[in-house]
């Protein structure tokens, strides 16, 4: 595996056209206009543990060793950072490569769970085999207080600056970490929601990042495979610019896992912990 990289601050807003995009020529419909835009770039990524296949995933070709890293853990195929043993990469253009070395014991427990993965940007689950991988026993947090008003005023616009790709092209989704004193450390960038996360939490972990007070923030809909990942990487606050379903409230309230909504013109709604009305 690649050395770690230095935590990352916010990166500036005038940067150069990310290397995920490429300008694509357009018309209008009576042909009488040419122009261009950017487009975000994905790719197919098979991953292979200990030389046998597992996953196919559609990804934005950025960060992949964060996003390596952040799907073996938050889809339980590695419960630690310490049973990945190495992980190289190959492949071009649309189709990229990673074999993944992990320890016996990982490997055994992959065996035992039977998935074959067929993964799509936008589908979370695909390939799992029965209901209990579907709605895994997971560990209850511990509780943690919520963060401050102060961290979500102007969060919208704040988070802007981890977001170079969907700024320049559109098309892609946003996770980003907020440390215990409310500054925003990271973000990483993706066409899939649970694959930005993913590569979030692989960057924490490969960058050593402690989540302990932090905030995890998706700018994509809530829904149970994100509450799943955040609550397997032990963050225990999440925020979300969309709404989240049913199921994964009901989730976060069953895992103590703080779910805040942040609504685009009204005050964010607390979903997780459950509250009792003071009037």
């Amino acid at each position: 595996m690649n050395a770690q990289r230095p935590a990352c601050a916010a990166p500036a807003l005038t940067t150069p056209a990310p290397a995920a995009s490429q300008s694509y020529q357009y018309c209008n419909l009576d042909h009488t206009e040419l122009a261009s835009t950017a487009l975000a770039e994905e790719v197919a990524l098979a991953i292979a543990y200990n030389d046998i296949n597992q996953a196919v995933m559609l990804v934005t070709p950025t960060d992949l060793e964060d996003f390596i890293v952040g799907f073996s853990l938050g889809s339980g195929i590695i419960s630690d950072i310490s049973d990945l043993y190495d992980l190289q990469l190959s492949g071009a253009g649309a189709a990229q490569y990673a074999q993944v070395q992990i320890s016996s014991r990982a490997f055994w427990n992959l065996k035992q769970q039977r998935r074959q993965l067929a993964g799509t940007s936008g589908c979370g689950l695909c390939g799992v085999q029965a209901l209990e991988q579907a709605l895994p026993d997971l560990q209850v947090l511990p509780g943690a207080p919520l963060p401050p008003a102060a961290w979500l005023e102007g969060l919208r616009q704040r988070i802007s600056a981890f977001q170079p790709l969907g700024q320049y092209s559109g098309a892609v989704h946003a996770a980003v970490f907020m440390d215990n004193q409310g500054e925003l450390l990271l973000g990483r960038e993706d066409i899939g929601r649970h694959n930005a996360l993913d590569k979030l939490i692989g960057a924490l972990v490969r960058q050593r990042i402690p989540t302990a007070g932090g905030v995890a923030i998706v700018t994509s809909r809530c829904s149970l495979e994100l509450i799943q990942k955040v609550l397997r990487a032990g963050i225990q606050t999440l925020v979300s610019l969309s709404s989240p379903t049913g199921l994964a409230l009901q989730w976060a309230r069953r895992h103590n896992l703080n779910l805040i909504h942040l609504p685009q013109k009204s005050a964010p709604r607390v979903y997780s912990p459950a509250m009792e009305y003071q009037p």
